[in-house]
């Protein structure tokens, strides 16, 4: 696994990458990874990133591979890469999408745990009513991303 930092509107963020996939982000930086991205796959990552924190790409094209995780969890992670760019869901929505209705504390430990956050976009989950609860880069990171891809949606709807 191999990490890159890159300067991003949310301060340094990192990305590790093994040959084929993202494996993992990180809000900082992550001791000895590299400035600039010395693989294929580093290089599409950071292009990828770039390009989202820039308002350019609302889509992340490169596979990511998560080694870890409880059937619950991985069921969560892949629900919030269902969640539309510049959208949100509660806790209790996305428990109720993965099939358990009264989890939405075990979805916030899931987002918690999310090893790969920005790329799945566990920024996207609020509270009920929409309450801005909970985030492991901090409140105020949330607070920019969601900013960010509503300013993005709202200009495409509307050019």
């Amino acid at each position: 696994m191999r990490w890159t930092v890159l300067d991003s509107p949310i301060g340094e963020f990192s990305v590790a990458t093994d040959d084929d996939s993202v494996r993992g982000t990180h809000f900082g930086r992550v001791p000895g990874a590299a400035d600039e991205p010395g693989d294929e796959t580093s290089r599409r990552a950071v292009a990828e990133l770039r390009a989202y924190f820039a308002g350019e790409l609302t889509e992340f094209g490169l596979p990511v591979s998560v080694p870890r995780g409880s059937d619950f969890e991985r069921a969560v992670w892949r629900e919030m890469t269902r969640i539309p760019y510049g959208g949100t869901l509660t806790y209790g929505e996305v428990a109720r999408r993965v099939g358990d209705p009264g989890a939405a504390r075990a979805v916030g430990v899931a987002c918690n745990r999310n090893p790969i956050p920005v790329i799945v976009p566990c920024h996207r989950i609020v509270g009920a009513g929409g309450k801005l609860v909970g985030f492991g880069g901090g409140l105020p990171r949330k607070v920019k991303l969601l900013e960010m891809e509503a300013g993005v949606a709202l200009r495409r709807a509307w050019s």
